[in-house]
């Protein structure tokens, strides 16, 4: 997704993705039974005419998200309080101490992460390397006695993460890279991608989605809608043309090539003459359909849609379980510039859990 960051904020940023911290599992407390219930991570919010309304029944991905923060922060707070509490009586978790962060460690770190490198030099960086390493050293620390005392059997564990959220979202007017025909040979697994023509994150991973339509030509549907960002002034526009280019069945090819010059802030003129390019007949019909803006409310649309969704930026992707009669993906987000490899992998779990229901229903 398309963010400026200040110096020390990139810095920050390379940091968190170089240094990956594994916490395992659910936090755990004490409770006395006979004062306290055990906790619940989907209570009953409201009553409304004697029915409950619970957590769950609220969630949207935003509330998810949040959640699943909240979660993380609680986690780790009360991993710190069970040792504090542990460290009464068994003072020899507070006698181990994380290791220290030495000149060699930061140089080590620094040399082993190129992306820091373009942000500035060794002594120009390493005071915020120390404060990283520092916490994360800390973090590590906290895991390791903490699992101890799970294995000790010295603490009993209630917190859980929230509960799974499964997004729906309707495919509405979105732009699908393989007409079905035979509705009994729908694909079932769908990847809905929300984009914008001058987000540099969306051109970088078209060639990724390329890649995907080849590789799951007979399994998974591909579908586009529109996300153009306020302050991307073309944006709105180019989403027209490509509809306007989708009348005369060419809208990839508009589409592919819009992408490929987004270094260029495209003018009328320019547009015309890559619609041109992407093979359009019948440039009258097109011009006149661009121009009167016959999709504006199309696009409208899809900004709206994606925002009741809790889309914030480009590109974001919708990954599950088609249903066709409802025209609905069922599943979850991602957004920015997804790898490959991700993108395999939640694929590949749609897929598993869709041709299990198959066989199920045979």
């Amino acid at each position: 997704m398309c963010i400026r960051f200040s110096g020390k904020l990139i810095i920050k940023k390379i940091l968190a993705v170089s240094f990956l911290l594994c916490v395992v599992g659910t936090a755990e407390v004490f409770a006395d039974s006979t004062r306290n219930s055990i906790y619940s991570n989907n209570p009953i919010a409201a009553e409304v005419d004697g029915k409950p309304v619970y957590l769950d029944d609220l969630k949207h991905i935003r509330i998810q998200e949040a959640l699943k923060q909240l979660h993380e922060m609680q986690t780790r707070a009360l991993k710190e309080k069970i040792l504090d509490k542990l460290a009464e009586k068994h003072p020899d978790l507070a006698a181990e101490k994380p290791p220290k962060v030495t000149k060699a460690k930061i140089k080590q770190f620094y040399e082993s992460n190129p992306g820091i490198k373009e942000v500035g030099n060794l002594s120009q960086v390493s005071a915020e390397i120390r404060d990283y390493l520092e916490k994360n050293f800390q973090q590590l620390h906290v895991e390791q006695q903490y699992q101890h005392a799970v294995q000790q059997g010295w603490v009993k564990v209630y917190l859980t993460p929230p509960n799974d959220f499964r997004l729906v979202a309707g495919i509405g007017t979105a732009m699908v890279w393989t007409e079905e025909k035979n509705p009994s040979t729908t694909r079932r697994v769908f990847v809905l991608e929300y984009s914008d023509f001058q987000c540099p994150f969306c051109k970088r991973v078209q060639g990724t989605l390329k890649k995907l339509r080849k590789r799951y030509s007979n399994e998974v549907q591909f579908g586009y809608r529109h996300f153009p960002l306020p302050f991307h002034k073309e944006a709105h526009g180019m989403a027209q043309a490509v509809e306007c280019a989708r009348d005369q069945n060419k809208f990839w090819e508009l589409q592919d090539l819009l992408y490929k010059n987004i270094s260029n802030a495209l003018n009328a003129k320019e547009v015309i003459e890559l619609a041109r390019l992407s093979g359009i007949e019948d440039m009258r019909d097109f011009e006149f359909c661009w121009r009167n803006g016959k999709y504006a409310e199309r696009v409208q649309n899809d900004i709206r849609e994606a925002a009741e969704l809790g889309i914030q930026g480009t590109p974001t992707f919708i990954f599950g379980a088609y249903d066709p009669e409802t025209r609905t993906v069922s599943g979850e987000m991602f957004s920015g510039a997804v790898s490959e490899e991700k993108f395999v992998h939640v694929i590949e779990k749609y897929l598993s859990s869709t041709r299990t229901e198959a066989k199920l229903s045979r």
